[in-house]
């Protein structure tokens, strides 16, 4: 009695191939994924040096976009107590929003930072 292994290795590639559809290779989605997330980190790089090499002060968004959030943080914390003690009434501004934004350019100042000081 002969055993015909001849179509072994074929059976052995199609059942590879349904185990694979059943159960993904992880490191190779991670790897897409990963070099999808660089890709857009390089992109943004790019959009951030382009906009630092400028002159012209109005594209400098990020330091009048600073100067907005200083100026509500003045007048909620600085004007409208003041107002309210002389009996004058200034309406505070929402402040939700307002420290959303703060937080993210401070992180954001925060990663340059780094960034100059590691290179």
């Amino acid at each position: 009695m002969s055993i015909d292994i001849a179509g072994l290795g074929a059976t052995a590639t199609a059942a590879q191939k349904i185990l694979g559809m059943i159960f993904p290779d992880k490191t190779a989605e991670e790897t897409q994924k990963l070099a999808a997330s660089l890709a857009l980190i390089t992109a943004q790089t790019g959009i951030d040096q382009t906009e630092a090499a400028s002159t012209d002060p109005l594209e400098h968004w990020r330091g009048g976009l600073g100067w907005v959030c200083s100026l509500a943080y003045l007048n909620n914390f600085i004007l409208v107590p003041w107002a309210t003690a002389f009996g004058l009434h200034v309406p505070a501004l929402d402040i939700a929003p307002l420290s959303a934004l703060t937080f993210g350019m401070l992180g954001l100042g925060g990663m340059h930072v780094y960034e100059k000081t590691q290179s």
